[in-house]
């Protein structure tokens, strides 16, 4: 009674929101928006109403933490290891080139740009991993802001309307197969619901590979998680090191070394219990597919809470450079993934 009282208000704004945002999307062809971009920017437009009402904010601390992670852990069941075989060794070459180009690039760009690393490495994980997902993973293993978060995704949905767009024009102008356009949209476009839209514009058959290269692709999300989440804790343990003393003097502690068990994030272990049981085949085709609708339910749930827990005039505040920076990262994972395709012949 005790956790009602105090989480479900909030909990319940967050439902109607995901359902509302859900319809909107429906609405629209071809899934060009996704249901969580609609709830992520009305949260935001209704923050200045929500936070009059302290009563709502532990359940939207709820929702955008903890049923954020068990929408990330059903998500395993969308797939399956043998998933990474059937793509062949031409889509983990080419993933291999766009991550390296997104995290690399992202972290260059971000410092000449002088942004929070968090913030950089947010929108490097949503053009290089499969957008709002990423950003939703990568966030929990670091204890990224929740505006960081907006922005990060606000910051690939953009370039994803202008690619859904483009990409089949572009394919079609460069008489790409179906294997070959299916495979650039899954390794260069960055949400799922933006992948199904540009690679279903093109072809049925170039939708279903760009479908199964983007779901590949988002497994990069364990390792790419854990190295996060390495960087973050020794960068608190660095600050817990050096010290000012009281006489200006820095002083400097001794070194403690990372502690893997408290950085691990555990919740990824559920989730990749939940790949494994796709993967041996105990999962029935129909509830996996229930399941799927529940993760994604919960997922705009949780950006529906991000949303609503995000002062709008604060985020304006981090200034053109991380959406310029989120343009520039996703430009060029997209021509990387083309010359890398040209380049073993996949164009």
């Amino acid at each position: 009674m005790e956790f009602i009282k105090k989480y479900s208000s909030g909990i319940l704004v967050t439902v109607t929101l995901a359902v509302a945002s859900v319809f909107l999307s429906g609405l629209i062809p071809y899934n060009l928006i996704g249901a969580g971009v609609f709830a992520l920017i009305i949260g935001m437009l209704l923050n200045p109403l929500t936070a009059k009402y302290e009563i709502l904010e532990k359940g939207f601390n709820f929702t955008s933490k903890q049923i954020l992670r068990l929408a990330i852990i059903l998500m395993g069941a969308t797939l399956s290891f043998s998933q990474v075989v059937e793509v062949g060794k031409f889509s983990l070459f080419v993933m291999i080139f766009t991550l390296i180009t997104a995290f690399g690039g992202g972290y260059l760009f971000g410092k000449l740009f002088k942004m929070n690393w968090k913030l950089s490495g947010l929108i490097s994980a949503g053009t290089g991993i499969c957008g709002g997902s990423a950003v939703a993973a990568i966030a929990q293993a670091i204890d990224a802001e929740d505006s960081d978060i907006a922005y990060a995704i606000s910051a690939t949905f953009i370039f994803d309307i202008v690619m859904v767009i483009l990409f089949p024009i572009m394919g079609k102008y460069f008489g790409m197969s179906d294997l070959g356009y299916g495979l650039w949209t899954g390794t260069a476009v960055n949400d799922t619901s933006s992948v199904v839209a540009a690679g279903y514009a093109f072809s049925d058959i170039a939708g279903n590979f760009s479908v199964i290269v983007k779901l590949t692709r988002t497994l990069s999300i364990v390792p790419v998680v854990l190295i996060f989440s390495y960087i973050n804790e020794r960068l608190i343990r660095k600050a817990e090191e050096i010290s000012v003393a009281g006489d200006g003097t820095v002083a400097s502690h001794e070194k403690k070394k990372v502690d893997i068990k408290k950085i691990f994030p555990w919740f990824i272990l559920m989730f990749l219990g939940m790949v494994a049981i796709k993967s041996i085949g105990i999962l029935p085709e129909g509830l996996s597919s229930s399941i799927s609708k529940i993760s994604k339910f919960f997922m705009v749930m949780s950006l529906g809470a991000i949303g609503l827990k995000t002062n709008f005039k604060k985020l304006s505040k981090s200034g053109f450079a991380p959406m310029f920076h989120g343009f520039i990262i996703s430009a060029l994972v997209v021509i990387v993934a083309f010359l890398v395709q040209m380049a073993i012949g996949q164009i």
